[in-house]
This record gives structure tokens, sequence and C-alpha cells, in this order.
């Protein structure tokens, strides 16, 4: 046993003295802390987003993050999936634990649907919202998002706005027997997302508030909001009664914490000061491919936690 590890770490020296062994250590490292480093908070990595280290199988990847020390996970796609997998992935996180972040159940960014007072887009809504109860239901997710779509040249703001209050309230009236909260998210219009009719934190929290059901909240998207506002210390505490859900993402560039402008080591303190328990949603790429990218993903987490 003796010779074995003496012939181990002769080997793994002369690898760091070749300079090839930063990914070694980093994978390593990663291994050590697995099972035992929780974060603080609950960022969520999307499926997919560890397929170079754990594979295609989503059962997987979930359990793949879960040994890292993620709690919680997000699929944008999960209403697309097919539902024999979708409880899948629901018996699974409840196996481990983990929690569900939100899953697009409306977001149709070419269409303007809830500023108007269209009676088929209504019908279309109110059947948007059952087929994401029946997702819902098989996955225990508590939160859904959605975008209220494009806003109308030719129509007053205030009466565009009195009409997305009033669908919300009506599509909160299908949603909230069954205590599934819809989260809207403002989106920026200067980088990604030109002619949205919800593009702040203050307009959405403003709307939450109209609708008065705890089935309106608001997805706080750290990307979007640096881009169209900032000030984002202040506008969490601001709309803190209104915020359901946080996506994640650096900028410029959209990828993991540390390779933008945010300072996402005090954010984070922030949010974790204010005991919140939800999830954080890592909706963002990665800045490096491959594995190597995977692991940068994951030291990038352990860094911006480390308050």
């Amino acid at each position: 046993m003796k010779r074995r590890n003496f012939i181990r770490n002769t080997a793994l020296s002369s690898f760091v003295a070749t300079g090839l062994a930063s990914g070694l250590s980093a994978s390593a490292s990663t291994k050590k802390e697995s099972n035992t480093a929780q974060f603080k908070l609950k960022y969520a990595p999307g499926l997919g987003t560890f397929k170079e280290l754990a594979g295609n199988d989503p059962i997987d990847q979930i359990k793949f993050m879960h040994d890292q020390g993620f709690r919680a996970i997000f699929d944008n796609g999960l209403m697309h999936k097919e539902p024999a997998l979708q409880e899948k992935i629901a018996n699974e996180l409840a196996r481990l634990g983990m929690d569900l972040g939100p899953f697009v159940l409306y977001a149709d960014f070419g269409v303007k649907s809830f500023v108007t007072q269209n009676p088929e887009i209504k019908e279309m809504l109110k059947k948007k919202m059952q087929e994401g109860l029946e997702c819902a239901k098989r996955t225990n997710a508590k939160t859904a998002l959605v975008v209220p779509g494009r806003f109308a040249d030719n129509l007053e703001w205030d009466y565009q706005t009195a009409n997305v209050i009033e669908n919300m309230r009506m599509c909160c009236e299908v949603v909230e027997p069954a205590g599934l909260k819809l989260v809207l998210e403002p989106l920026n219009a200067w980088s990604d997302h030109p002619g949205l009719f919800l593009t702040k934190i203050p307009q959405t929290h403003m709307i939450c508030q109209a609708v008065n059901s705890p089935s309106c909240k608001l997805v706080n998207d750290l990307y979007h909001q640096q881009i169209t506002e900032g000030n984002l210390i202040p506008n969490i505490d601001k709309a803190w009664d209104s915020i359901a859900a946080f996506h994640i993402g650096d900028n410029p560039g959209r990828k993991e914490p540390g390779t933008g402008e945010i300072n996402y080591v005090n954010v984070f303190k922030h949010i974790h000061s204010k005991d919140y328990d939800g999830v954080l949603c890592c909706e963002h790429g990665r800045s490096l491919p491959g594995k190597e990218g995977e692991l940068a993903f994951i030291e990038a987490y352990r860094k911006a936690d480390n308050f």
C-alpha cells in the first residue's frame, strides 16, 4: 500500500512539474468538496450544464449537481419534456432534497399578448395556464415564468399596463387555487429583447402590487437588470415583497459570476442576509468550453459564495 502511494505521489509531482495539472487539480478539489460543501444559497444550474462531466442523462446530471453542493436545478424547457421524464426528474429531486426553479410557462417574444384585450388571446392564455398547472402537478414545481410579450405602438402605455394587470389577474385565478406562483420576468431591450413591454424591476413590482394575488410575483434577472437599470441591491430591497426567484448571469457576456462587472459576492451576500430560501437560476453560458468550462463554472460559484 505504501509503495502504491509513493508511486502515485511521485507521478503526480511529475505531472505538476510539467505545468499540466491545473485541470486535474481543479477536478480533484471539486470531488473533495462534493457532498460536504453545500452552497449557502440555492444556485440552480440548468439541465445540460454538466454534460461533459456527468453525461447526457438528466438524472445523472442532477446527481452530479447534488454531489457538487448545489441544492436546486432549473429547466426552462420542462413543459416540453415527456410527462414520464418530468415525473422522473421530480422524483430524483425529491429524493435528494433539491428544489426546482421556475419553468417557462409562457414567453412569446413576437406577440402582443398581455397588453391587449383580444378575446382569442385571453382564451389562449387561460389554456396555457391549465397546461402549466398540469406540468407543475407532475413536477412539484412551485413557480412558473411568464413574459407578457410585446408592447403596442398604437395604444397609450397606461392602457397597456391596465390590460397586463387585468390579464395577470385572470391567469392568477386559474393557478392560485393550486398554489402555483407566476413569476413575471422583465427583460432588457438594449442587448437581447427590443420591443417587449416588461423591462424594469419597479415596473414589474408595481404590476404585482396591483394584481394583488399571492400567485403574481417576479423573477429578478440580475443580468438583464444590470443592463437596463443597474442599482441591483437597492432594487432588490424595494421590490423584495414581489421577488420569488432570481436569474444569474454576469455582464457583459452573460457568463458565470466573476466574468463581468457585477460584484456577485456582495449581491449574493445581501440576498443571503435577507434569509432568502428560494432558487437562483444559473441562466447563463460558460466562459470556457468542455470539461474545463464546467469545472470553471463550479469554481466561479465557490468564489461568489465565499462571503
